[in-house]
């Protein structure tokens, strides 16, 4: 016997996809290199993750100045989100030859011996 698929369940699953569509649209019109955008989806029990990957080039694009841009592409993520009952978080990884400095550069020995 065949496993049919009922038309609520095809609803849910389309409305599932609907925020990493939205942010892929959204990404793909914003950066230089729009074949380079790769959004990947995971569910656990904090809610929706949607983690993008970027050329290196158009992060400056993404990110915005003081990251005003990502600032808005998630907020209008968790329109999306609560419109379909979902808590939707964004991560954008930081691409290979990045140059921006990494955090644990940053010498913290003045502060290592601090008793508070």
């Amino acid at each position: 016997m065949m496993n049919l698929i009922s038309l609520e369940e095809k609803k849910l699953m389309a409305a599932a996809e609907q925020d990493k569509d939205f942010l892929e649209t959204i990404v793909k019109t914003i950066v230089a290199n729009p074949n380079d955008v790769k959004v990947t989806r995971t569910v656990d029990e904090r809610g929706v993750l949607l983690t993008l990957d970027i050329n290196p080039a158009d992060m400056g694009y993404v990110i915005g100045r003081k990251g005003q841009t990502a600032q808005a592409i998630r907020s209008l993520l968790k329109i999306v989100g609560a419109k379909n009952n979902a808590r939707v978080n964004l991560k954008i990884n930081e691409p290979e030859g990045s140059t921006r400095g990494r955090r644990e550069d940053v010498d913290t020995s003045s502060v290592d011996d601090l008793k508070i």
